[in-house]
């Protein structure tokens, strides 16, 4: 059981299809709509508290660009057909000004352009002028999903792998596992090796075992 632990890395890989929006809806159909080169606004910015599952959004769309052949470019120090940033509250002096060329350039060609940071593009650490082009198109804020989404998600995510979970094993990793969803589908697939490999079912047991012995 201990070696099949050191097998939980990489955590469960984004996937658009299989996100939950829960309360961030508009945010959803925004992403879809920039996909399918249907969107009017194609600048989109969105803050949020860690674990709100920003990371794991930006990643799952920009999976999905690229699945239709767009040249996505990570990090919003340059310029692409899409561009995805995060935790731009994090840039220096020059990741700024390379961000705030990137931006210009993007909106000039019509590219796509996704950022997120913990806060509001007002309340950002940055100059003024990448702040005002972070605020340029919509920003949304980051919904985290409740306990009873996280299920749901829990639950889609389980019939992709071919299993069926049981309520009380969701509601067991979601007052015992890491709150955020990457970290709770990580472990779902980590229980699912398990089960493959000893030949036991998905029970509260088998989560027990394994939750308890990667603490």
């Amino acid at each position: 059981m201990r070696q099949l632990l050191l097998d939980i890395r990489p955590p469960a890989r984004p996937d658009l299809a299989r996100f939950v929006a829960g309360r961030n809806g508009e945010l959803v159909a925004q992403l879809g709509a920039m996909l399918d080169g249907t969107a009017d606004e194609r600048m989109v910015y969105v803050w949020g508290a860690p674990g709100s599952g920003k990371s794991y959004l930006l990643a799952a769309w920009a999976a999905a660009c690229e699945a239709r052949g767009r040249k996505v470019v990570q990090g919003g120090a340059a310029a692409g057909e899409a561009v995805v940033a995060d935790a731009v509250e994090s840039w220096d002096a020059t990741r700024q000004q390379a961000g705030f060329a990137a931006f210009n350039q993007v909106r000039e060609q019509g590219g796509l352009w996704l950022a997120a940071g913990s806060v509001p593009p007002a309340a950002l650490p940055l100059m003024p002028e990448l702040k005002t082009r972070l605020g340029w198109g919509l920003v949304f804020q980051m919904q985290p999903l409740n306990d009873a989404e996280k299920r749901t998600a829990l639950q889609q995510h389980a019939e992709t792998l071919g299993f069926k979970l049981d309520p009380q094993v969701a509601d067991y990793l979601l007052t015992r596992a890491a709150r955020d969803m990457q970290s709770l589908l990580a472990v779902l697939e980590a229980l699912d090796r398990v089960s493959l490999e000893t030949r036991r079912p998905i029970t509260l047991p088998l989560a027990r075992q394994l939750l308890n012995q990667s603490a």
